[in-house]
C-alpha cells in the first residue's frame, strides 16, 4: 500500500478578470471561517502574524489579501516568510485581479506555487446561464432556462451584475416562474436604453452627454452595479473588437468577438480607434476599483459619476 500524500498546506492564489468570481471562490475555501481581510494597497506588515500565532481559544484563523497585485515589496517579503512555514489549520488567500487574457502575477505564483495552489477563476459566456441557474435555485427562485438566457443578452456578462438582478427577481416574482418575459419586461425598456446611451457616448469620448445620462439612470433607480456591470460588458466587446484585423468582414467579427449584430462591430470599432491599449487596461483596473468601492458600501451617486468621467475625460488614470 503506497503511502499518502500530504495535503497542500491552504495556500491559495486566486486570480482572473472578475472580482466578484474571486469572492466567492475564496469564500468557498474558507467555509464557515471568517476571514481577516485585507486590501493588499493597505498593507502595514505584521499581518501574517495572528496566522502564526496559536490562538488563545483555539479558533481557527484565515487572512483574505484582495488586490494582490498591489502588494508592496515589503508585503511580498513578509508573505514569502510566512509560506515557508505555514499554519495548515490557517487558510491564506491572495486574490489578483488581472486584465483579459492576461496571465497569473508572475511573482504571487512563484510565492505560491510550491507550497499551495495557483487557480484561475473565470466562467466562459456559454457557461453562464448554467450558472445562473444555480444561483437562483440556491436563491428559491423558479427561473426558467429561457429566463437565464435572457438576462445575460439582457445585462451582459459581468457575474455580479447578474447576481444582482437575481436578488432583484427574488423580490419582485418569488413563488412565481420567471420566463424570458418576465426578464424582459424587468430588465428591458428606458433603463435598457438609458444604459446603452451611456455606454455609447462614455466610449465615444462624449463626457457632458454620457453624465447626462449616467444622471437619468440614477434618478430612475437603476442599481450601481448593474450599470457598472453594463460598463464592464461594453470595455470587453471594445477590446475584443480591437484585437482582431480590421480587414475581417463584420460578419466575421461578429462571430469571433461573439457580438449578437454585425452592426455592433462597426460602432464598436470607431469606439475602439478612440483609445490606446494602455487606456484600455487602465479603464479596466478603474472598474475594478469601481466594483471593490460600491461592494464596500460607497454610494452609486458617488463612484459611477467617476467611473464615466475617467472613461469619456482625457485621462484615465486618476484612480488607480
Amino acid at each position: 500500500m503506497s503511502p499518502s500524500k500530504a495535503p497542500k498546506p491552504p495556500v491559495h492564489l486566486l486570480w482572473g478578470e472578475d472580482a466578484f468570481l474571486l469572492r466567492e471562490a475564496a469564500f468557498e475555501l474558507v467555509g464557515d471561517l471568517r476571514p481577516v481581510e485585507v486590501d493588499a494597497a493597505e498593507w502595514r506588515g505584521g499581518e501574517t502574524a495572528d496566522l502564526a500565532t496559536p490562538s488563545l481559544f483555539g479558533e481557527r484563523r484565515a487572512l483574505l489579501v484582495s488586490n494582490a497585485k498591489a502588494l508592496p515589496e515589503d508585503g511580498v517579503r513578509e508573505l514569502g516568510r510566512y509560506v515557508e512555514a505555514p499554519d495548515p489549520d490557517a487558510p491564506l488567500i491572495l486574490l489578483a485581479i488581472v486584465g483579459e487574457r492576461a496571465k497569473a502575477p508572475a511573482a504571487l505564483a512563484k510565492l505560491v506555487k510550491d507550497v499551495g495552489t495557483v487557480t484561475e477563476v473565470k466562467i466562459q459566456r456559454k457557461e453562464l446561464p448554467a450558472w445562473i441557474l444555480r444561483r437562483a435555485k440556491a436563491k428559491e427562485l423558479d427561473l426558467a432556462p429561457d429566463g437565464a438566457a435572457a438576462l445575460v443578452e439582457t445585462l451582459g456578462e459581468e457575474p455580479g451584475a447578474l447576481e444582482q438582478a437575481l436578488d432583484q427577481l427574488v423580490s419582485a416574482f418569488g413563488g412565481q416562474r420567471v420566463t424570458r418575459e418576465i426578464v424582459a419586461r424587468q430588465f428591458r425598456g428606458l433603463g435598457e436604453q438609458h444604459v446603452w446611451d451611456l455606454c455609447d457616448k462614455a466610449f465615444a469620448r462624449d463626457l457632458p452627454g454620457a453624465m447626462r445620462s449616467l444622471r437619468t439612470l440614477l434618478e430612475s433607480g437603476e442599481a450601481g452595479l448593474l450599470i457598472l456591470g453594463s460598463i464592464t460588458a461594453r470595455l470587453r466587446d471594445v477590446v475584443r473588437i480591437k484585437a482582431l484585423p480590421e480587414r475581417l468582414s463584420q460578419a466575421d467579427a461578429a462571430r469571433a468577438a461573439g457580438l449578437r449584430f454585425d452592426w455592433q462591430v462597426r460602432r464598436y470599432r470607431e469606439q475602439a480607434s478612440r483609445f490606446s491599449n494602455e487606456e484600455l487596461a487602465e479603464i479596466h483596473e478603474v472598474i475594478a476599483w469601481a466594483d471593490r468601492a460600491l461592494k464596500s458600501g460607497a454610494t452609486d451617486d458617488v463612484v459611477l459619476p467617476l467611473v464615466v468621467s475617467q472613461i469619456a475625460g482625457e485621462s484615465v488614470a486618476l484612480l488607480v
